[in-house]
């Protein structure tokens, strides 16, 4: 009975809502598409389409096609979490909303000139994108028991599954390598000392009369801003890390900041604007330098080890033990482990370029020669982390190979895990697609959706 009345009530608003809408200043808004008991309007599109160029994507026919059959797809599932008591995960909206505003706040220079761009008030897009948002959660959460619902995964069905792929169809493991670490960090107390003689000579300089513009085009780290006169531009606190937040919001406009620390450097900041919790502001950033005097010190240090395990003196990890300075793997011997997902095994691209650069031409038990690097300070942030000097073992390399179940168990049944979530949720799409009422506007008849079953859907 329910679905009945789906039905009987998307027919209804088949028949008034497909009719063309005139909106101020001429534009012509109209109903493009109908999935049961949801409309998807012109201007559902063309606002998409609109926040796509706003973050300097270019746009076409083409992205309108897969925007109206994304959006087509999402109602489908929107409708099957009504049905099913879905809640909403308003944690995740609330974070999500704020993140948008503050992205498009940023990157279009305020409040004002969100406005002016979108031509609403930021309090009707934030009701907006907020339905928007909830709805994603929704969907996000149908999505998930589709792919829950699937059976788990037997090592019977990765036999299946190997037994039934074509060989060129298999999964190929890219080369992989286990390896362990002695690290040696450079002063940085000394280095850090002398940045911030160097920011405070630069902001008595300031404050004597001279143009914070200036010093920050000759002297700023920061490339982004320094051709700029150090200035960052309006954007919300959210996006800089806490300090620097915290030091530019409590300034007056034309105050230059003490010395600030972050995960980036050392700072002076000076406020040019403020509205509400964003800000525009100039800084000069500057690094920790060492000398090759630290480099020099390090490597001797290092090479002095490196032959001591060479010659047998002292094993590799006890070495790690006692004297590498990387409190994340003297602990077990100087062991890596990658700190996005906790692998002892390294591919390529996962390794950083002075780290793979030092270990391509090494064979399993052979070690590096001293070479400097970063650590992992700020990985989960996309930093670069601290200067370190290091030596590396290669403990294991795994070739590159055809995934087998005797080596790759688990990179296979991911595979097969994967795949039939996939299917299911595309199986659930297929059969809902033909049992839908769903009237799609004929302008969209030469787009090349990636559903057949979408063409039997023309008005």
């Amino acid at each position: 009975m329910k679905l009945r009345f789906i039905v009987l009530a998307a027919a209804l608003l088949a028949c008034t809502a497909l009719f063309a809408q005139k909106y101020q200043g001429g534009l012509v808004d109209k109903t493009v598409a109908v999935v049961g008991n949801e409309a998807i309007l012109l201007s559902d599109i063309e606002s998409e389409v609109h926040q796509m160029q706003a973050q300097g994507r270019s746009s076409d026919r083409d992205m309108r096609c897969g925007i109206l059959e994304n959006m087509m797809e999402a109602k489908i599932f929107l409708m099957q979490a009504r049905i099913d008591s879905l809640t909403v995960n308003y944690d995740m909206v609330d974070g999500e909303l704020s993140n948008r505003i503050d992205q498009f706040r940023t990157y279009l220079g305020g409040d004002e000139e969100v406005e002016k761009y979108f031509g609403k008030p930021l309090f009707r897009l934030r009701q907006e994108w907020r339905q928007m948002f909830e709805d994603q959660s929704l969907i996000q959460q149908e999505q998930m028991n589709l792919a829950q619902a699937i059976p788990e995964v037997t090592p019977y069905d990765v036999q299946h599954f190997l037994d039934t792929v074509a060989v060129e169809d298999l999964p190929v493991v890219p080369i992989k390598y286990q390896l362990s670490q002695i690290c040696i960090y450079p002063d940085r107390e000394a280095a850090a000392l002398a940045v911030k003689e160097r920011l405070l000579s630069l902001r008595e300089r300031v404050i004597n009369g001279e143009k914070f513009a200036t010093l920050a085009r000759i002297y700023s780290e920061d490339p982004g801003s320094a051709r700029k006169g150090g200035e960052l531009g309006m954007a919300s606190k959210s996006i800089f890390w806490p300090a620097f937040s915290d030091a530019a919001m409590a300034l007056r406009p034309g105050v230059i900041s003490q010395i600030v620390e972050t995960p980036d450097g050392f700072h002076i900041i000076e406020v040019i604007e403020k509205k509400g919790d964003m800000f525009n502001a100039r800084h000069i950033l500057l690094k920790p330098q060492y000398t090759a005097e630290d480099r020099e010190k390090a490597f001797s240090r290092l090479d002095s080890l490196r032959t001591k395990i060479l010659d047998d003196e002292i094993k590799f990890s006890l070495a790690a033990r006692f004297f590498s300075e990387d409190p994340a793997t003297r602990t077990n011997g100087g062991q890596m482990a990658d700190p996005s997902t906790g692998s002892s095994y390294f591919e390529i691209d996962q390794l950083k370029p002075a780290d793979y650069a030092a270990i391509r031409d090494l064979k399993e038990g052979e070690i590096s020669e001293p070479v400097e690097s970063t650590d992992n300070e700020g990985y989960q942030q996309g930093r670069q982390g601290n200067t370190v000097y290091k030596v590396i073992r290669v403990d294991k390399i795994v070739p590159a190979h055809p995934a087998s179940f005797q080596n790759d168990y688990t990179e296979l049944q991911g595979r097969v895990r994967s795949e039939r979530q996939m299917q299911a949720i595309d199986e659930f799409l297929e059969k809902k697609v033909k049992d839908t009422y769903i009237v799609i506007d004929p302008m969209y008849r030469e787009c090349d959706f990636s559903r057949s079953v979408w063409k039997e859907k023309f008005e």
